[in-house]
């Protein structure tokens, strides 16, 4: 993975998606997801971000698939209880989670993700300690987990 942050193209209107691997330390938990090359990764300021300095990109569900450890994955929520954060009971690394943002897709942490399918790593600032207005004004962060023709599958 890239390990500077780079400007530059965020999305066309149909992006090439690669399939990038991943998972947990431990390697229990793994997982597959399609997205671009070029992440356009969220660091968000909420509480629950901040604490764990989770950052984290976007994708629909049809574009993530849990290979294993299904069995291994606990969940916390808090306050809403619309984000669903999962991690691994056995190295507590949460590799990706379901965000409040877009309870129909994955946040999934770049980090996470096995070395050679991710070009480079643009990070925009969420601020989650105003949650609703940040969302208010993002004018995209709502659609990035709705399939976009060509994407699905």
């Amino acid at each position: 993975m890239a390990n500077a942050t780079v400007s530059g193209k965020l999305h066309s209107a149909s992006p090439e998606l690669v399939t990038h691997s991943g998972g947990c330390h431990c390697g229990t938990v793994r997982f597959e997801v399609r997205s671009c090359a070029d992440l356009r990764v969220f660091n968000c300021n909420c509480s629950i971000c901040t604490k764990k300095q989770n950052r984290h990109f976007i994708v629909p569900a049809s574009q993530f698939k849990l290979l294993q450890g299904v069995d291994n994955l606990t969940t916390y929520t808090f306050n809403t209880h619309n984000a669903k954060h999962t991690f691994c009971k056995t190295c507590g690394v949460q590799s990706f989670y379901c965000p409040r943002s877009n309870p129909d897709g994955f946040g999934v942490a770049p980090h996470c993700l096995d070395p050679g399918t991710v070009r480079s790593v643009t990070v925009e600032d969420f601020n989650g300690e105003k949650w609703e207005e940040s969302m208010e004004s993002h004018q995209t962060i709502k659609s990035m987990s709705k399939p976009t023709a060509g994407t699905e599958g």
